[in-house]
């Protein structure tokens, strides 16, 4: 995951660096900077006209070309950003969708009672055309789509009943505006009553109506006594401007902000006293002036920071973000990270994706719940404190320059979507190039695994599932890390049928190292079992008698076998007389320890079975150095019961040895 977390980072300082890039490539083409402030005088008619359209003022009724650069002039300064993002959105513009309603219920749900945004219908009267034409209504809305103002049709055929309790007894345009500060406030629905339909006229009708939510200001005592005043707003967007009415994205996002963010409009067109604009830093006009606890910051100094509805709304976004606008950006940026699976992941496609699947449902999963206890915390009234101080944190940094550039790039990237995915599949590809080239000395055989072969595995994985529940993995590691990477926990805990059981897989067993028994005292056993066939009183006893190796023998005889000197003798007793039978020299009867696999405790005796090793016997030896009868240990293990006998070490786990272990047997026994 941190890993992931580090590529996410490292691709936003590319796309960062990449957009200064940019800027240098445009400035040595064209000398000039986004930033840049554009000269009216310079622009066509049909630029001038895109622009206010863009801002959401009307320019009908100005013929003169000069009448309509002074109304852009009055509504703030033009940057050469945005006026290429004005002109490209006027070409890749398309008509908005409009909303069919039912009839009253599907009405009453989407226009009165979500009351977080602006709403124009218009109703068509049962058996009676549309007051707007087709074509001038999907100008209309195309129009204000890009303001958040959103369109529908109600036509009274559908619900006539609802008309005649309303009153829409002929075809009209209706606007719903809601008329409080707060969110889930009252909603004023208006009748249109004008004579002219024409676009220009009813756009200026709907943008008279959202602007009469905004206070407006017309004298400077007024002024001062709202300047001065505190109540629950933190944060007041001044516009000082002489026009008759605001623009329409300023009405549109004193909407979009309702409850976090006061938007005041302050009319300078008849003021005879600017003294005390001049006293709280207002020296020209037009001005975006945001009031905050911490100061005063005047909006379109720095880059990126253009008078339009799409600038705006990320710079307050940033400064007074809600909670779902950090969820979003948490969720945007979880899946950003898990999508770098796809590359990361080695092997073949269709594992690629399996592990992409698997690592979206964890991480999205993992996000959700995580979330859900954030919620919790945020109702309780004693992180108050600590809310403010989060917020006092973001007005600081967001309003700093290096933020600015950020919300340009992120403006930049958004509006141009194809540089934004390939750039993503590059540095994906890249991340690939370099995975494969580090895992290719390590794990050949899986990097070079076709979409044919990973199937036939996960189909015996699943078989094996279905038929051994505990035998789950198919080729499960044997040097497990389950305890050093936190990643396949993440991902067990992404199938919850995988830990609802004691899940160990049984294929490490295949692994384990074997080998025969060899011992040279063979030949005194076989001595020995012919002199005891000789006595018919002492057949019994005689064949409980083995070859046991031993060091430093005691003077008494025991059944058991010792090793603790170098003296090695090989001794044949009876089991009950505990006499000496025969006896070999150390040459001949000591084991034969050099085809033992490094780690393995030197022992003679299986402690499953309770016997000792024979000569020729099939061995197999754990992780943690214990040897025991291959047999024996297979049918431990297969049992359910994955640790050893002797000492619980788990057999799946490979166990690390700061020391030789010694030549011991008693710690079997």
């Amino acid at each position: 995951m941190w890993l992931k977390l580090f590529l996410l980072l490292l691709y936003f300082l590319i796309l960062f660096v990449l957009a200064r890039f940019f800027e240098t490539i445009v400035w040595y083409e064209t000398g000039i900077f986004a930033s840049q402030l554009v000269d009216p005088v310079t622009l066509s008619f049909h630029q001038l006209k895109t622009i206010l359209e863009c801002r959401g003022l009307g320019y009908s009724g100005l013929p003169e070309k000069r009448d309509v650069r002074e109304l852009m002039e009055k509504s703030g300064d033009l940057m050469e950003g945005e006026l290429y993002s004005a002109l490209k959105e006027e070409e890749a513009s398309e008509a908005g969708s409009s909303t069919n309603f039912s009839g009253e219920m599907h009405f009453y749900e989407l226009v009165e009672d979500t009351k977080d945004g602006i709403w124009l219908v218009q109703v068509v009267a049962d058996g009676r055309s549309p007051l707007v034409s087709k074509v001038h209504w999907e100008k209309m809305v195309k129009k204000v789509t890009k303001f958040g103002i959103r369109t529908g049709t109600f036509n009274c055929s559908s619900d006539p009943r609802y008309c005649r309790k309303r009153g829409w007894v002929r075809s009209t345009l209706i606007i719903s505006v809601p008329q409080t500060n707060t969110s889930k406030g009252k909603v004023m629905l208006k009748e249109y009553g004008g004579r002219k339909i024409e676009t220009e006229h009813i756009f200026k009708w709907i943008t008279a109506h959202a602007a009469s939510r905004i206070k407006t200001i017309y004298n400077s005592e007024h002024l001062k006594e709202e300047w001065d005043r505190s109540d629950q707003y933190k944060v007041k967007l001044y516009l000082f401007a002489n026009l008759d009415q605001p623009p329409a994205f300023f009405s549109a996002l004193s909407v979009k902000f309702t409850g976090r963010v006061e938007f005041i409009f302050v009319n300078v067109e008849n003021w005879d006293n600017t003294s005390y604009t001049a006293e709280i830093g207002i020296s020209r006009t037009p001005s975006y002036v945001l009031k905050t606890p911490e100061g005063i910051y005047k909006y379109g100094n720095n880059t990126g920071e253009y008078v339009s509805l799409r600038a705006m709304d990320s710079f307050l976004r940033t400064l007074q973000p809600e909670v779902n606008d950090l969820f979003v950006l948490s969720l945007v940026l979880v899946n950003l990270m898990a999508w770098m699976d796809l590359f990361i992941t080695q092997g073949a496609t269709i594992k690629r994706f399996v592990v992409l699947i698997s690592t979206l449902g964890t991480y999205n999963s993992l996000l959700i719940i995580s979330w859900l206890p954030v919620l919790g915390f945020l109702q309780l009234p004693y992180l108050d404190s600590f809310y403010e101080y989060s917020l006092k944190l973001l007005r600081y940094s967001n309003t700093t320059t290096l933020a600015s550039w950020v919300r340009a790039d992120w403006m930049f990237y958004s509006s141009h979507p194809a540089l934004f995915l390939s750039t993503y599949l590059g540095h994906g590809l890249l991340i690939d190039y370099f995975e494969k080239k580090r895992r290719s000395n390590n794990n050949a055989d899986e990097a070079n695994a076709n979409n044919l072969e990973w199937l036939s595995s996960l189909w015996d994985w699943y078989t094996s599932y279905l038929f051994h529940p505990i035998a789950s993995f198919h080729h499960f590691p044997n040097n497990s890390d389950w305890d050093e990477d936190p990643e396949l926990f993440l991902e067990r805990l992404a199938f919850p049928d995988l830990w609802l059981h004691p899940l160990i897989p049984t294929d490490y067993i295949k692994n384990l190292p074997t080998w025969h028994f060899r011992c040279p005292s063979h030949r005194v056993g076989e001595d020995f079992s012919e002199s005891s066939q000789e006595s018919d009183s002492e057949s019994e006893s005689s064949g409980s008698e083995q070859c046991r190796c031993t060091r430093n023998p005691p003077s008494s005889c025991t059944g058991r076998p010792t090793l603790e000197s170098s003296d090695q003798t090989c001794l044949c007793e009876e089991a009950q007389g505990g006499r000496k039978i025969g006896s070999s020299t150390k040459d001949n009867l000591e084991p034969d320890w050099s085809t033992w696999p490094e780690n393995m405790l030197h022992c003679t005796e299986c402690v499953v079975c309770l016997e000792n090793f024979e000569n020729g016997s099939l061995l197999m030896g754990l992780p943690c150095g214990h040897v025991f009868h291959q047999n024996c240990i297979v049918m431990w293990l297969a049992g359910g019961r994955h640790c050893c006998p002797v000492c619980r070490w788990a057999s799946y786990k490979k166990k690390h040895f700061t020391q030789q272990p010694s030549l011991s047997s008693p710690a079997q026994s």
